[in-house]
């Protein structure tokens, strides 16, 4: 998987393109300049590259023989306010044969080589998928023969509870996901991540269900699964350890502070399952999420293992039982306590999640009646509710400890996330496709919601100079997932649309444009972004390579372990070595180098959109 020199590579090609490649037309390396999805395209898609520094209008497609198949001109120049490059586009979505090229701007130089195939996204899908096993935690990783460097033994096999669990002794629990950089497993995060995996596959099953993913030998209750739900499992069996005996749900299990950078075998501080510090110990968001993770595994493995979809719906409902009888117990980290928080005080967004998967699992009346005494505040717009963080003055006296948010819906620019779980409970109701009147009402308002924040969506899309949905503040920790989630809202409203006939939206420009605005997102994950980076490592001929991420750092490796999205441009550095970074345009600061944990960090959470998207895109 390491790069080699092209000149070298070069030496058994054709005559012809040894001549191009020795640099007769062009320099002989790959120029950053030319931003374009290193992976490639699907034949039928639109298909641009950013230039940066052109000398010409000119621009044209070489095929591996060195043959030019395509000539084109290049746009006229347009400032893009993010990153303040001024950028040209290469337009060749004509050009649908399939095949390996390189993009060719005279006097400026070529791209890296990409593909158009109509599985040009299988390779994608395989790798930011099967980063999850890599993942893995309290058993031997083997990442096989393509990466057999990349191995650990078993690790955090010392479990404990901590004091703050209100129980004593030690647990006998393993598995799960390291959440993202660290060791830790928290629910909130690792719920939102297991949920996408879960509605990829319950969304597009059918394209999914016979992908292998290259997994160690089966356990006798995987036998039935496809690849995808047995990766699935071994996290969500993790979270249902984490349930009380009373059906609460403690927040989190790890280190009380985080290790060093090494193996996650070398890391021999206890695991402890973390609580409140205070009764009921458990708190709302972990116990909500999951309830509602657990009920759409109820419904997702099923057809495979009905004792275990029974198993997951028992303890969803179990959870939901412990939440309405707790329905505000935040979590803050107690004291002598510093792995990741994920804390949260706006809880009612995780409550109606639950509800509206319990709803469509079960069809019992509770859930939905719950459902509609509290979905209004969701579906008003933002600017209807009382002041938000922004709002507040930044000198005002202000703790945001006790500071609860207004509930947030569905919104052109504020995505779902971890901490906000309402867009998910909406989709959910919507997806269920409700009868009656009131019922069908409210979904009529969800998927119109939808819809017109997907138009929101796409169009800031084309204004952008890279075609990507990012806005000035989206540019946070962790901005690739929120790009990944803008693109997975996208394929929402075109589920939503397809699927109700009454839909004003079934025109067939409309739908091609979210589709397109979704590539475009994807596009600038891997490679089509002021760095010319692949973000996602080992994918691409130019992928970042400095994640942080201890086994990539500990195992001393060249490369870094593959598949992981970084979390990419942030304009808020939230540690010393991003604070480095010179102040500029939001899409500039970022910077390759695992210290940078605000920029550069992997997560789970982050990784999942990414495969929604991408298990979306795949050809049937």
């Amino acid at each position: 998987m390491q790069r080699r020199n092209f000149l070298t590579m070069a030496a058994g090609l054709p005559l012809s393109l040894q001549a191009w490649a020795a640099g007769e037309s062009t320099a002989a390396a790959p120029t950053p300049a030319i931003r374009l999805n290193q992976t490639g395209y699907l034949p039928g898609a639109a298909k641009q590259a950013m230039i940066v520094g052109a000398k010409t209008r000119d621009f044209h497609l070489r095929n591996v023989t060195g043959q030019v198949v395509w000539r084109g001109h290049l746009s006229q120049s347009r400032q893009d306010d993010y990153s303040g490059d001024l950028l040209q586009t290469a337009d060749f979505s004509a050009w649908q044969t399939a095949g390996k090229y390189v993009l060719e701007v005279p006097g400026l130089g070529r791209s890296w080589e990409f593909a158009i195939d109509s599985r040009v996204y299988d390779r994608a899908w395989y790798l930011t998928m099967r980063a999850y096993y890599g993942q893995r935690c309290g058993c031997e990783v083997d990442l096989g023969p393509e990466f057999s460097a990349y191995r650990h033994p078993p690790c955090h096999l010392l479990t404990a509870y901590h004091p703050s669990a209100g129980r004593s002794g030690a647990p006998h629990n393993l598995g799960g996901w390291h959440d993202a950089g660290d060791y830790g497993r928290y629910i909130v995060n690792a719920a939102v991540a297991t949920a996408t995996l879960l509605w990829a596959y319950e969304l597009y099953g059918e394209r999914l269900e016979a992908r292998k993913l290259d997994l160690p030998a089966l356990a006798p209750q995987d036998a039935d699964l496809p690849d995808m739900l047995r990766e699935i499992r071994w996290n969500l069996d993790w979270m249902l350890t984490l349930q009380d005996h009373d059906g609460g749900v403690w927040h989190k299990q790890s280190s009380t502070h985080f290790c060093a950078f090494i193996m996650p075998q070398d890391d021999h501080l206890p695991s402890e399952i973390i609580g409140t510090g205070t009764p009921p110990y458990k708190n709302t968001a972990a116990t909500a999420d999951l309830a509602a993770a657990a009920a759409i595994a109820a419904r997702v493995y099923r057809p495979y293992d009905a004792a275990y979809a029974a198993q997951c719906l028992d303890q969803a409902e179990r959870a939901w039982a412990w939440a309405l009888r707790h329905p505000h117990v935040p979590f803050h980290n107690p004291p002598g306590v510093s792995t990741g928080e994920y804390g949260d005080q706006q809880l009612a967004d995780e409550l109606l999640w639950a509800a509206a998967e319990l709803w469509r699992t079960t069809r019992k009346r509770a859930y939905l009646q719950y459902f509609l005494a509290h979905v209004e505040p969701f579906l008003r717009p933002p600017s209807a509710h009382p002041r938000t963080r922004r709002s507040i003055p930044d000198g005002g006296h202000f703790d945001w400890r006790t500071f609860v948010p207004p509930p947030t819906g569905i919104s052109d620019h504020t995505p779902l996330s971890w901490g906000s779980v309402g867009p998910l409970a909406l989709w959910s109701f919507a997806l269920s496709q409700p009868a009656s009147g009131a019922e069908d009402a409210v979904a009529r308002r969800i998927i119109s919601q939808t819809m017109a924040s997907a138009d929101a969506i796409a169009a800031r899309t084309l204004k952008n100079g890279y075609r990507v949905a990012l806005r000035a503040q989206d540019y946070v920790w962790g901005s690739n997932g929120v790009a990944g989630n803008y693109a997975l809202q996208l394929l929402i409203a075109l589920r939503l649309d397809t699927m109700n006939a009454w839909a004003p939206a079934r025109r067939g420009a409309r739908q091609q444009a979210w589709i397109t605005a979704a590539g475009d997102q994807l596009h600038y994950l891997l490679g089509r972004n002021t760095f010319s980076l692949s973000w996602v490592t080992q994918l691409g001929a130019h992928a970042f390579r400095h994640p942080h991420h201890r086994p990539s750092v500990a195992d001393h490796l060249p490369l870094p372990w593959p598949g992981l999205l970084s979390g990419g441009p942030n304009a808020h550095p939230g540690d010393p070595r991003a604070r480095q970074v010179p102040p500029g345009p939001p899409a500039r600061m970022y910077v390759d180098a695992w210290p940078a944990y605000s920029m550069n960090e992997v997560a789970i959470n982050w990784n999942a959109p990414l495969v929604f998207l991408l298990s979306g895109l795949l050809q049937d």
